[in-house]
């Protein structure tokens, strides 16, 4: 009973929930209080903490909490105890949240904080529970960045430390912080917003010294009900002249924002900076929304300056700052220069017999820059005058192409609109184009409307294409005035190892991490083995940035195995990626294959299932020495996937059994274990292979993971390397090339069977060098001679429960002879003959329904020789007979 109460007695009473800090007691409805980390030293007196538990007696017992509350300075000698602060505290059995809530200062503003980091602790029975930063900050009045700023008026004490310089507003998903893709709105469409963010610059007035910014997003609707609030907490660095914070709410789907009118209000130190209002409607609307400042009732716009104070060289300067991409830069200012002279001209009163050509094509391999050269030369032509705001709207063939007719159009339009005054960066334009004879295919309304808008539209827009060079090519002449309407051709080649070296230096930068001597050898050791082994889809740059995001990822994980708070680690420790992390991004488990015994039944009965079709003497034989070699490794402990691959290539004519001997192939690897689930999934090319890049390879990796554990049976698998126009090289190639590399990658997962015509066949082997290297194994399926033929016949009418009479079987014998003489490579073998035996039954039963009237069928028909006799051995007919049954 003692060992009962002393167990119960150690039961926690409390839940940790949360340690928030407070400088102000004023009452705030539901007994809320101003939370923040940041005070400014000459308007803070006390600093309190409020400490939240869950109370794990609720609705059970009264109980005592004690609970010490210390405060702490840091800095770079250590920390020093501020004070210690005791309290007991009776908590009712009522009280599901317990508060406890204390402070320490002075009375007088400005004489007990200094500018400093702090922190507050919580303990319980002598352990730490939560601790919680806040950060005292105070301005340099000698040192202030404005001197117009005012500094005295307490109310605005914000002003002090910075000046607000531009607010924009842009839609994005979940923790979207990056510059990229971003098309700033005014207005947002209600079925299409995810998170609504602001991105704030200002005007650090305190450069001179190191500071914390806490910045409040708090989102109103119209009524001024909140809707969400955000925080962000930035640490402005001594030096730094410009301060950038983009701060969003929302929902990850878009279902969260209701068409109404909103504002975002900026809150810095119980400050407002500034109110923001826009909309949310049916259509979002692109722009720059007004900002109202506080005390002043009409709205300004507040609109980065991003290059207003730039001359070109400038504005080109940042073009040359990137690396690699030596001829695009080239071109980029030739045709800078070019626009200059041609805009000199126009000054000078020279008559302009056309206007100037802004609109280019980019071709090239993913990750080569082309989206980031399509900002700058959207900045460029604003620069010169060419667009009125130069901002860039990226779309591709999802945004402009509808799923049924009509919709292709309106949907194309707004995109159009969206991006007037600057760039349309159409991705992958080649998808807009496929085939010539798809007369269904709206992407080609979509090419159209562009084709008009650039011929006679009103203008003020920069249309740029980009995709692979071949497929470009192709889409330039899918539409005989496309190909006029495009002046500017760039050509963005693959980076080189030494490129791609220096782009993993910056995204390191980017990320905030550094790399040992020895962690960038061994990233740029991988750099150069992924650039030798690269094909069409090496992601160049984009690799590269995947590349050092990893290591970071593997840099954390080490970091938090060590030490799972961090709070000892120097902030070079915590940014230094080691060569155990970069080795780490590859150093994969391998998956432990499972213990599958032989199921001697299933195996019995398959290998009789081989033995009863008829002839396929050497395909039995393969599989027989197949099913010795497997058993043979399996007994002596030798790894079956890696002895060979079982990958396999079926070669015949039609009806020879090749889809027969792949499920009774699937059948004997799960037999044999070598399989975990032994299935099969059939397929072709319609089955793998999409309209354009990108599409095809998630197709076919979608039948490959339904393929996983069993049998991936590809048949007429030579027309991946033909398109419907007889033409090499079309998206069939990339299905292969996704092919290729799951069949390297997950070895031993599943098997893959390819299916087809000799001649075929042995060009599709040839078409791509690693092809014939994954086949180890070929099956080849002769015809079927004419005594096997005749014996197919017979199996198929015993099937049928009919019986052939003599003369009728010597009938049919002579004919299934006589189509054998004169098979052509058409001549469908067991095929033929089923078709030929449904013929045969069929007209028995109409020849029996006429003569006698039955509607039943005879439980046993008997073929007689007026069943057959319409199978004529002549040559003349026998493209007739043949069209008759079903050739």
């Amino acid at each position: 009973m003692r060992e009962t109460k002393e167990k119960e007695a150690v039961i926690p009473t409390f839940k940790f929930k949360e340690l928030k800090v407070y400088n102000s007691t004023e009452y705030l409805w539901d007994n809320l209080k101003r939370y923040r980390q940041v005070f400014d030293r000459h308007a803070t007196a006390y600093v309190y903490t409020e400490l939240s538990l869950f109370n794990k007696r609720f609705d059970i017992e009264d109980w005592t909490l004690r609970v010490t509350l210390k405060c702490f300075s840091t800095d770079d000698s250590g920390r020093q105890e501020l004070c210690s602060l005791s309290i007991e505290k009776e908590v009712s059995r009522f009280d599901h949240l317990i508060y406890v809530r204390e402070g320490w200062g002075n009375q007088k503003k400005g004489t007990i904080w200094k500018a400093g980091t702090y922190c507050w602790e919580a303990y319980v029975d002598g352990q730490r529970i939560g601790s919680k930063y806040f950060y005292i900050i105070e301005p340099d009045r000698n040192g202030l960045h404005d001197p117009d700023a005012e500094f005295d008026p307490p109310a605005r004490i914000a002003d002090k430390y910075l000046k607000l310089s531009s607010v924009r507003l842009y839609e994005g998903p979940y923790d979207d912080l990056s510059a990229e893709d971003r098309v700033y709105l005014k207005e947002f469409a209600s079925q299409e917003t995810r998170y609504v963010y602001l991105e704030v610059e200002f005007r650090n007035l305190q450069p001179g010294r190191d500071w914390y910014l806490e910045l409040f997003t708090k989102f109103h609707n119209q009524a001024r009900d909140l809707k969400g609030q955000v925080s962000r907490l930035t640490h402005v660095k001594k030096g730094e002249e410009t301060i950038r914070v983009a701060a969003g709410w929302g929902s990850a789907t878009p279902s969260l924002w209701q068409q109404d009118h909103y504002t975002a209000d900026i809150v810095f130190l119980d400050c407002l900076v500034a109110t923001i209002p826009f909309t949310v409607g049916d259509e979002a609307q692109v722009g720059t929304p007004p900002v109202y400042l506080p005390d002043s009732p009409r709205p300004v716009t507040l609109a980065p300056d991003e290059d207003g104070n730039e001359t070109f060289e400038h504005i080109m300067s940042g073009l040359d700052d990137l690396i690699g991409l030596e001829e695009v830069k080239q071109q980029v200012r030739d045709h800078a220069v070019y626009i200059r002279f041609l805009q000199l001209r126009q000054k000078r009163g020279f008559e302009m017999d056309t206007g100037i050509d802004v609109h280019a094509v980019f071709s090239g391999n993913p990750g080569t820059g082309k989206t980031t050269v399509a900002r700058m030369m959207g900045k460029l032509y604003k620069k010169m005058g060419l667009l009125t705001s130069g901002h860039t709207v990226i779309a591709d063939r999802v945004d402009l192409v509808g799923e049924y007719i009509g919709q292709t159009a309106p949907k194309t339009r707004e995109v159009i609109e969206s991006a007037r005054g600057g760039v349309l960066f159409i991705d992958e334009a080649y998808s807009l184009a496929r085939s010539n004879d798809d007369g269904k295919d709206f992407g080609r309304e979509v090419i159209e409307i562009l084709v008009k808008e650039m011929s006679n539209g009103p203008g003020d827009m920069a249309v740029i294409v980009a995709g692979y060079t071949e497929e470009m090519n192709r889409f330039l002449d899918s539409n005989t005035g496309l190909k006029s309407r495009f002046k500017h051709y760039y050509e963005f080649r693959n980076f080189l190892p030494q490129e791609l070296s220096l782009i993993a230096d910056y995204a390191a930068k980017r990320l905030g991490v550094s790399f040992t001597l020895e962690a960038k050898a061994r990233v740029d050791e991988t750099i150069t083995k992924a650039f030798r082994s690269r094909d069409r889809t090496f992601g160049n740059a984009r690799y590269v940035h995947d590349l050092v995001e990893k290591a970071k990822v593997q840099m954390a994980l080490r970091i938090m195995q060590k030490d799972n708070t961090g709070e000892s680690l120097s902030d070079e420790y915590l940014s230094t990626i080691e060569l155990g992390d970069v080795i780490g991004i590859h150093s994969l488990v391998e998956r432990a294959r499972p213990l599958i015994p032989v199921n001697e039944s299933l195996l019995a009965a398959t290998l009789d299932e081989l033995d009863a079709l008829v002839g396929m003497e050497n395909i039995k034989a393969q599989l027989h020495e197949l099913v010795s070699l497997v058993r043979y490794y399996r007994q002596t402990g030798q790894d079956v996937l890696n002895a060979f691959h079982l990958h396999t290539v079926l070669v015949g004519n039609p009806g020879t059994g090749k889809t027969t001997i792949a499920r009774i192939l699937a059948t004997l690897y799960n037999a044999l274990g070598v399989l975990e689930r032994g299935h099969i999934v059939e397929t072709d090319r319609q089955g793998l292979v999409a309209g354009y890049v990108g599409q095809t390879a998630e197709k076919t990796a979608k039948v490959i993971e339904d393929a996983i554990g069993g049998v991936l049976f590809i048949d007429e698998a030579y027309a991946l390397t033909q398109n419907s126009t007889g033409q090499r090289g079309d998206f069939g190639d990339e299905a292969i090339q996704t092919l290729l590399k799951r069949m390297e990658d997950q070895r031993g997962q599943f098997f893959v069977c390819v299916a087809g015509y000799p001649e075929n066949m042995q060009s599709f082997l040839k078409a791509n060098p690693g092809l014939s290297s994954r086949f180890d194994k070929i099956l080849r399926f002769e015809d079927y001679s004419p005594a096997q033929l005749i014996e197919i016949a017979d199996r198929m009418f015993r099937q049928r429960k009919a019986q052939v009479s003599a003369p009728a079987r010597l009938h049919l014998t002579n004919y299934l002879t006589f189509l054998h003489k004169y098979r052509d490579a058409y001549f469908g073998n067991a095929r033929t003959v089923r078709q030929l035996v449904d013929d045969v039954v069929r007209r028995h039963d109409l020849r029996q329904a006429a003569e006698t009237g039955r509607t039943k069928r005879s439980s046993k028909p008997r073929i007689a020789k007026a069943d057959v006799e319409h199978l004529k051995l002549d040559t003349k007919a026998l493209s007739i007979q043949r069209k008759g049954i079903g050739f």
